[in-house]
């Protein structure tokens, strides 16, 4: 209840100064978790209407090195995202706290967002992979759908990310013009301007006025969208 209260959305707008950064040291909160590998995500929308944004992952590279036998299913080591102890780091390096402490039937922080976007006329499922950066690239992709914009268009929106530590914006090339990034240095903001790019968003635009459905894949990695209808395939 508190999350969706209004007293708690204005002192979040009131701690934000309009001309000037605040450090992450004086704000409250904890490290956002790394960039991870070895997550996948699919968008879906058949054509009853039924809805499916997945977004699955092993965490570190091959999981916990287990594999079931006769299955081939590598098990994850998600454990690790829980913190072992206040003030010890994970094997990312990620130093976390008692609110994300190991406990019997509980869950660890985890950054997969995997989203539907229901609106007067247009529904949009959406996820993507990318560690601590997918819910700063589902956010973003959210807003370019408001924006009118389609689901390829969507996916290819270049981005940028801020996860409270490292206190600086890391921008994809191309993200950010000069102008902009020179107006955000003098507001005090730190720049990490990347040479690469992240993600790998899969978005789905369904229309539920004229029943049409839109596939957008990443340009960033080896996504496809497909639709079918009977007994053919349309591949995008």
């Amino acid at each position: 209840a508190m999350l969706t209260s209004e007293a708690y959305a204005a002192g979040l707008r009131a701690s934000i100064h309009p001309d000037k950064a605040t450090p992450s040291d004086l704000l409250p909160g904890v490290n956002a978790t790394p960039l991870r590998p070895d997550t996948t995500h699919f968008s879906i929308v058949d054509a009853e209407g039924n809805l499916a944004a997945v977004t699955q992952t092993v965490n570190l590279p091959y999981g916990n090195a287990v594999v079931v036998p006769g299955t081939g299913f590598l098990l994850n080591n998600e454990m690790d995202d829980f913190s072992v102890k206040p003030g010890v780091p994970n094997a990312f390096g990620l130093v976390g706290e008692d609110a994300n402490a190991i406990a019997p039937g509980k869950r660890p922080l985890s950054s997969m967002t995997p989203t539907f976007v229901i609106g007067p006329e247009r529904t949009a499922v959406l996820g993507t992979p990318g560690g601590s950066r997918i819910t700063t690239m589902v956010l973003l992709g959210v807003l370019e759908l408001l924006d009118g914009k389609g689901a390829q268009a969507t996916a290819d929106a270049p981005r940028f990310h801020h996860q409270y530590l490292p206190d600086a914006i890391s921008v994809e090339p191309g993200a950010f013009t000069e102008a902009e990034v020179a107006a955000l240095k003098a507001r005090g903001h730190a720049i990490d301007a990347r040479d690469s790019t992240w993600g790998n968003m899969q978005v789905v635009l369904w229309n539920r006025g004229t029943g049409a459905v839109e596939a957008g894949t990443d340009p960033r990695w080896k996504g496809v969208g497909k639709g079918s209808s009977s007994d053919a395939s349309v591949y995008r």
